[in-house]
């Protein structure tokens, strides 16, 4: 199984904070199982907001490992339609979350995300989410 790793995940585990959440533990065992899925948007998201040089370049490292898989137009014609049907029906996001959703509609990967947007998508875009038990 793979999975798309949204940036909330990753910035949760990246952060100096000793208590982590589910989502994080999650992210761990995915990483021992290599079936983390990265996009070059989520990279971006994660990185983006280091105030420091230092900690951001410490960051860059740990996510080299994590190749960012390409994405062809018709993904992104996918994202953009995911758009539009999800706007039709009243439901507003990020480009970057619809271009998530399409990335994981064609690959067909899982997301996991603590984003609750994402359970809003799923009432019109066949995602499938990574739920955590508990």
């Amino acid at each position: 199984m793979s999975v798309l790793v949204d940036s909330d995940v990753w910035s949760e585990a990246f952060r100096r904070q000793s208590t982590k959440s589910d989502y994080v533990e999650e992210l761990k065992r995915l990483i021992v199982l290599d079936e983390v899925v990265m996009i070059g948007s989520i990279r971006q998201e994660v990185l983006s907001g280091i105030r420091e040089e230092k900690h951001f370049k410490k960051i860059r490292e740990l996510l080299k490992p994590f190749k960012s898989e390409q994405i062809d137009d018709s993904v992104y014609e996918l994202g953009a339609s995911f758009f539009n049907l999800c706007r039709s029906n009243g439901i507003q996001g990020s480009h970057t979350d619809y271009l998530i959703c399409a990335c994981a509609v064609a690959w067909k990967t899982k997301i996991l995300s603590k984003d609750k947007d994402f359970l809003n998508y799923s009432k019109y875009l066949p995602i499938e989410l990574l739920e955590l038990e508990g």
